[in-house]
């Protein structure tokens, strides 16, 4: 998973959900103690540019003519206000809906740098906090991200971004009691379109995934003329509780009218390629993948791809995802636990795989989690491993056949 998150519209305030494909920010000294400074070491002085016109790094990924102007143009206006707090939230938005839609983890350094002149502080005003939230939750910080929900709450307990987000992250952490409960926090302050979202993704991981299914379909055709991008994640969580029904044909209907928008978001491509390779799909599963290689996440599915489809460039991108693990493993990056244990699973190291999978799902515990964790423990014949996942599958009644097929095999190496 690259990061959950509650429907793009309930996300109100200076920066609305868009995809932003372009970016060049300029605030070194913070962005070095963000990436750097956090280990107590001396480091040499930051390097100061001579002007503003100075590019200091070009960054991986393409820009529209309106996107990149719309970045600079947030950038300027933070710049020459540089204690205007709407402005810093906006550019901290910007880069956060980046880091979603693009899959690189470097944008989420770069929102918190914007706002930490904000979040340093003693009593950080409540958009700051929830900015705050939204990063540390990224970063698989979810305890630290719903302190500062919570401290929002107190302060503005009519904001429904505080109690979407906190839902958003109940769940990561299996808790649908309470996130439920944070949904009905939602309810009177948001619509029937979004009312529905969030509480049929609840539906769907407590074991009533048709009626889930059923109730997002009829709200979402009474409002044909709703958000790109709340369509595009709708879209998705109903191709993922078709695919726990079994309904292939639909949930690939569903997958297409998701990619079909033209919203940038990496959830839905790493959604639709498992779900390509699952069918055995594998060139299909590349040709949607191609030239996403800066995303960790992605560029793991078009290696498990091309190396299913024999292709020649399989090593190469394998070689490549290896040198980047390593590389977050230096820095204690925990993001992408779930697909490094996967690639250890892929390439026969079960044990490996198992410890990677339990570690992740310790931090979040999610279907994708349970699942690595379901199939390394199976590899490596160790079910005492797998049991958080199998009491997760038991406990929350989550339905899909491959879990069931999973769970059955483990329970008979018990005999």
């Amino acid at each position: 998973m690259l990061y959950f998150e509650p429907p793009p519209q309930s996300l109100p305030g200076p920066a609305t959900y868009t995809s932003i494909r372009s970016a060049m920010y300029r605030l070194p000294t913070l962005i070095f103690l963000i990436f750097f400074g956090l280990n107590g070491t001396a480091w040499p002085a930051p390097f100061t540019p001579a002007s503003d016109d100075e590019v200091l790094e070009r960054l991986p990924f393409k820009a529209s003519a309106t996107e990149g102007q719309e970045l600079r143009q947030l950038r300027r206006a933070l710049t020459e206000q540089p204690q205007n707090l709407e402005r810093a939230l906006a550019l901290a938005r910007r880069y956060f809906d980046l880091a979603g839609a693009e899959g690189d983890p470097r944008y989420v350094g770069y929102a918190e740098a914007a706002i930490r002149p904000w979040t340093s502080a003693a009593d950080p005003p409540v958009g700051a906090l929830v900015m705050h939230a939204l990063v540390r939750q990224y970063r698989h910080e979810f305890d630290a991200a719903l302190a500062d929900l919570a401290r929002a709450a107190e302060r503005d307990p009519g904001n429904v971004e505080i109690w979407s987000w906190r839902s958003a992250i109940l769940m990561v952490q299996a808790d649908y009691t309470g996130a439920r409960a944070a949904c009905a926090r939602v309810a009177p302050l948001a619509s029937a379109l979004l009312t529905a979202a969030c509480t049929a993704i609840i539906d769907a991981r407590t074991g009533k995934a048709a009626n889930a299914y059923a109730d997002l379909s009829a709200a979402l055709t009474r409002r044909p003329d709703a958000d790109a991008a709340l369509k595009l994640w709708i879209q998705t969580r109903l191709a993922e509780a078709a695919v726990q029904l079994g309904r292939d044909q639909i949930a690939e209907r569903h997958f297409k009218a998701g990619l079909a928008l033209g919203v940038t978001d990496g959830y839905i491509l790493a959604a639709y390629a498992d779900f390509l390779l699952d069918q055995g799909r594998p060139l299909e599963a590349v040709s949607l993948l191609k030239n996403w290689e800066r995303s960790d996440v992605l560029l793991l599915r078009l290696a498990l791809a091309e190396d299913a489809a024999k292709l020649a460039s399989a090593p190469a991108h394998f070689a490549m995802l290896k040198d980047r693990f390593e590389a977050s493993a230096l820095r204690g990056d925990k993001l992408h636990q779930q697909d490094e244990a996967r690639l250890h699973l892929h390439q026969g190291d079960a044990r490996g795989a198992v410890r990677l999978a339990a570690e992740n799902y310790h931090l979040q515990r999610e279907p994708s989690d349970a699942l690595i964790l379901l199939e390394a423990a199976l590899a490596a014949k160790d079910v005492a491993a797998a049991q958080p996942a199998l009491d997760w599958l038991r406990s929350s009644g989550y339905e899909d056949p491959a879990y069931a097929k999973l769970a059955q095999r483990l329970q008979e190496l018990r005999k």
